[in-house]
């Protein structure tokens, strides 16, 4: 069996979040500086292995306070924790092109399970020759399971912030020759 390199294509890729705000709506992010690297038997991506870092400074919520109160000890502390990092452990084919993608997510040095469900949008060649895949990726966590705790109370009585954070991504990546 050949062993098969894939390289992320930054320029066709995208790394977003949203969380609960006021518990009446989401807010909506993303990671502007992130880096995949899959190998694969051949092209089969049913046994791939993944490996995905974060640069956790390259937040943007569309609001430059938001990211900077972010990038703080309130969140994420960039300075003592500048990557987020995941290594897959297991993919499941659940069906058609759908997969659960097991693996390790470390946040703030703190490892814990994750899995993400994605979707395989399939192979094609670009008019320059390269071989791209594309994928569609969905999970979501509790972000207090991974030490992010900020929170404050409503006057309403509610919090506002939710706990859970969703996590989407469209992922293109390039075979390597």
């Amino acid at each position: 069996m050949t062993t098969t390199k894939w390289v992320l294509d930054p320029s066709h890729s995208e790394l977003g979040f949203k969380i609960k705000h006021l518990m009446i709506s989401n807010v909506s992010g993303s990671f502007t500086n992130f880096d995949v690297q899959t190998e694969t038997s051949n092209d089969d991506f049913s046994k791939a292995s993944v490996v995905a870092n974060v640069e956790v400074a390259s937040i943007n919520t569309n609001n430059a306070q938001r990211d900077e109160h972010l990038r703080n000890a309130d969140f994420f502390e960039v300075p003592l924790h500048p990557q987020i990092t995941f290594k897959s452990s297991k993919v499941e084919k659940t069906d058609g092109n759908t997969f659960n993608l097991y693996g390790d997510l470390t946040i703030k040095d703190i490892t814990k399970p994750i899995k993400l469900v994605v979707e395989y949008s399939g192979m094609v060649k670009d008019p320059w020759g390269n071989v791209k895949a594309g994928f569609t990726i969905n999970g979501k966590m509790n972000r207090k399971d991974w030490g992010i705790n900020y929170n404050a109370a409503l006057e309403t009585g509610g919090i506002m912030l939710g706990e859970e954070v969703k996590i989407n991504g469209e992922v293109q990546l390039v075979k390597q020759a």
